[in-house]
């Protein structure tokens, strides 16, 4: 069964988004395809539990695909969807945002 959508527009993004590691696996996507070792290592201080609970929620969410190849050991890579890279522009505007505001705070 399919969740209800906020009705305010800018709820339902953040919805999808409002976490500190899904936007930094977001982030790391917009590049390309990333195995998970390669995920974990460039987030940093994330669990193991908890990239694997943001990557299935992305997922699920239709943000990421996830492909699993049949070998020993298994290999997963992660890809964003269309709906995921039309994300950028939201991540552009925050990290350019971010970069005003730490500039601010040096001054």
């Amino acid at each position: 069964m399919e969740k209800e959508l906020p009705l305010c527009p800018v709820e339902t993004a953040l919805m999808l988004i409002s976490d500190r590691w899904k936007i930094l696996i977001l982030r790391d996507l917009m590049n390309g395809t990333k195995r998970f070792g390669e995920l974990k290592k460039s987030i940093g201080t994330v669990s193991q539990k908890v990239l694997t609970s943001q990557l299935r929620q992305m997922e699920a969410n239709g943000l990421l695909t996830r492909k699993v190849y049949p070998e020993v050991p298994p290999r997963v890579e992660y890809t964003l969807t269309d709906l995921g890279y039309s994300l950028e522009p939201v991540l552009q505007a925050m990290r350019i945002w971010g970069e005003g505001y730490q500039k601010s705070r040096k001054e």
